[in-house]
């Protein structure tokens, strides 16, 4: 190792449900600074998911998470001049923070109304195993199982 890592900051739970995971979603969802109106968008869009789909939008929100985290992901590494993609696993903190990201950016490219209607669309379609941000966890696996051959060159 060249350089030692930072230690992981701990994230407190959000203020209506107490999860890391939604205070983490709503921090990736802030811009400028405006936790406040993140947190706004992401709660209206939660009473949003429970009017239409008739289900708790905390496991609707956990349940969009699982389908779109990825299992596997390439990684580009040198050998003698060449370029490979390898396929690697994808930890845990990775896996969840490439999903909260797919969704993000799935949800600010829908052409909608608001931001509230956007991100509680693009969660309830990966809840349901559809949407661009599924989409995106399909491509990657994709990519890792065409380099499958390239395997023996993780490290």
């Amino acid at each position: 190792m060249r350089r030692s890592k930072p230690e992981k900051r701990l994230i407190p739970g959000d203020a209506k449900y107490d999860s890391k995971n939604v205070q983490s979603f709503i921090n990736r969802l802030m811009k400028n600074g405006k936790k406040s109106v993140a947190a706004s968008i992401m709660y209206d869009s939660f009473d949003l998911i429970e009017a239409r789909a008739k289900r708790d939008a905390h496991e609707v929100f956990q349940q969009a998470i699982k389908n779109t985290s990825p299992m596997l992901e390439v990684k580009p590494r040198r050998v003698g001049g060449a370029t490979y993609q390898v396929p690697i696993e994808v930890s845990g903190d990775r896996r969840l923070a490439l999903s909260m990201r797919w969704i993000l950016t799935a949800a600010r490219e829908r052409t909608g109304k608001s931001m509230v209607e956007k991100l509680a669309s693009e969660l309830m379609d990966a809840a349901n195993n559809t949407g661009a941000a599924i989409k995106k966890r399909e491509d990657t696996h994709r990519m890792a199982e065409a380099n499958r051959a390239f395997a023996h060159y993780r490290w």
